[in-house]
C-alpha cells in the first residue's frame, strides 16, 4: 500500500473554489495510485471568521490572563472546522473521507499548552480508516495529553503533524501544499529573478527556514530528516513539480560536486535587526561574563557573536534595543547601537570545503559599495550583515554572482 501524506495549508482550504482544487489534488493521488493521508491547517488567515488568530482573539481581546488550556481549545477549532468541511467535500464528490481530531489521529503530546512536544504516536487509527476505504482528513497543529486534554503544537504545528505522520505510517513522501510554487533561491517578493529549487537537502532548506525563509517549518523538517521522509513544496493551484527535499549520500555528492554544481542553493535574509558594539578599556573576561550574563537574564537572545580581548560585537532583534540599552547603561559599558540591520545569509551544501565563497561575496559586496558590518560562516551558510537600504541591491548581485538566476536552478546533486 502506497500512502502519501498531503498537508494543505490554511490558504488552500480559505473558500470553496480552493477547497474545490485542494479536492482535485487529493483525488488526483487516488488515481494514481496512493492512498493519501490529508492534513489541513484552519481557513485563511487573521481576519478570515475561522483562522486561528481570530478564533484565539475572540478571548484575549475581551478577557485578560486567559488560561493556556482554554486557548488550546478555541484554537483547534479551526482546524477542526476545516477537517469537518473538506471531508464532506470529498464525501459530495463520491469520495469516501474521514474527519479526524489530532488525538483522534493518534497524536499524544505532553501537556506545554501553547506549544506541545509530541510523545509519542499510534497509527492504528489512521491505517484502519484507510483499509476502510476512507481518506483521512486529520486537523493539523494539534494533540492529545494521556489525561484526555487538546493540546496546540505552536506556530508550524501542521507542518509538525505531517512530518509525524508520514513519519509514523511510512509514506511514500509528505507533500506539502501552500500558495507558492516551492522553495525559491531568494525571496520573491524582493527579487523577480527569484527561481524555484527543484532539488535540495534536508540539512539546506533547515538551514534557509533558520535563516528567515518561511515555506516549511524546521520542526517538519528536521521530523522528516531524523526519519528519511521525502518532503515535497508545491502550489495547490498549479500542477508544478515543486521542491523536493531529500538526502543524499557522500559519495553521491562527491560524485556531484563538478565544475558544473552550485556551491550555494538559495538566498535567505533577516530584517529588523540591530548590531551592538561594546567596548573595553581592558581585557577583562569577567566584565564579559557580566555582560552575557545579564542580556540572558532580561531575555535577550543574541545573535551574530564576535568576540575580541577589547571588543565584542553581537546583533539583538530590533524591538529589544530599549532593553538592551538598560543593561548596557546599568553596567557603565561603553556601547555603539545600529539599528537599521538586516542579516543575508547563503546557504548550500555545495560549499563545504570549497574554498574562495567569502572572498566572492566580499568582493561583489564591495563592488556595489554595500558595506559590510559583520560576518559568520559555518560549513554550509555564509552570513553577512548589512544596513538594512542595500538589502535588495545585495540579494539581486549575491543571487546573480552565483547564478541562481540561470533557469537551471536544480541543485546538481546525484539522487
Amino acid at each position: 500500500m502506497k500512502i502519501i501524506v498531503q498537508k494543505f495549508g490554511g490558504t488552500s482550504v480559505a473558500d470553496s473554489i480552493c477547497r474545490e482544487q485542494v479536492a482535485k489534488n487529493i483525488i488526483g493521488a487516488l488515481k494514481k495510485g496512493f492512498k493519501p493521508v490529508v492534513v489541513v491547517s484552519a481557513m485563511g488567515r487573521q481576519g478570515a471568521p475561522y483562522a486561528t488568530d481570530t478564533l484565539k482573539n475572540l478571548v484575549t481581546e475581551i478577557f485578560k490572563d486567559v488560561p493556556a488550556r482554554e486557548l488550546d481549545l478555541i484554537m483547534s477549532c479551526g482546524e477542526i472546522i476545516s477537517s469537518v468541511v473538506l471531508a464532506n467535500v470529498l464525501n459530495k464528490k463520491g469520495y469516501k473521507a474521514k474527519s479526524l481530531t489530532g488525538g483522534q489521529a493518534g497524536i499524544l503530546t505532553d501537556d506545554n499548552f501553547g506549544n506541545a512536544q509530541v510523545i509519542d504516536f499510534n497509527p492504528e487509527t489512521i491505517l484502519k480508516t484507510i483499509k476502510n476505504g476512507y481518506i483521512p482528513v486529520v486537523s493539523g497543529f494539534q494533540g492529545i495529553t494521556k489525561s484526555g486534554e487538546i493540546t496546540t503544537l505552536g506556530r508550524g504545528g501542521s507542518d509538525t503533524t505531517a512530518a509525524i505522520l508520514g513519519a509514523g505510517i511510512k509514506a511514500e513522501r509528505v507533500e506539502i501544499y501552500t500558495d507558492v510554487d516551492g522553495i525559491m533561491t531568494a525571496d520573491p517578493r524582493i527579487l523577480s529573478e527569484a527561481r524555484v529549487i527543484e532539488t535540495i537537502t534536508y540539512d539546506e532548506v533547515f538551514q534557509l527556514s533558520n535563516e528567515g525563509a518561511k515555506v516549511i517549518h524546521p520542526k517538519a523538517v528536521e521530523i522528516a530528516m531524523m526519519n528519511n521522509v521525502p518532503l515535497v513544496i508545491k502550489n495547490f493551484k498549479n500542477q508544478g513539480d515543486g521542491t523536493l527535499i531529500t538526502s543524499y549520500s557522500n559519495k553521491e555528492r562527491n560524485i556531484s560536486l563538478n565544475k558544473n554544481s552550485k556551491v550555494v542553493t538559495g538566498i535567505a535574509h533577516t530584517a529588523n535587526i540591530a548590531q551592538v558594539t561594546v567596548i573595553s578599556e581592558s581585557e577583562n573576561s569577567k566584565e564579559e561574563i557580566e555582560l552575557f550574563n545579564a542580556l540572558a537574564q532580561s531575555g535577550i537572545s543574541i545573535d551574530l557573536i564576535n568576540l575580541f580581548p577589547k571588543l565584542k560585537v553581537f546583533t539583538i532583534k530590533k524591538d529589544k534595543i530599549e532593553k538592551t540599552v538598560e543593561v548596557l547603561e546599568e553596567l557603565k559599558a561603553n556601547y555603539k547601537i545600529i539599528d537599521k540591520c538586516v542579516k543575508i545569509s547563503l546557504v548550500g551544501a555545495g560549499m563545504r570545503d570549497v574554498p574562495g565563497v567569502m572572498a566572492r561575496v566580499v568582493k561583489t559586496l564591495n563592488s556595489k559599495g554595500i558595506k559590510i558590518l559583520q560576518t559568520s560562516d559555518s560549513n554550509t551558510t555564509i552570513s553577512v550583515l548589512i544596513e538594512e537600504n542595500n538589502l535588495v541591491e545585495a540579494v539581486r548581485s549575491l543571487h546573480r554572482e552565483f547564478h541562481l538566476d540561470s533557469k537551471k536552478s536544480k541543485i546538481y546533486f546525484q539522487m
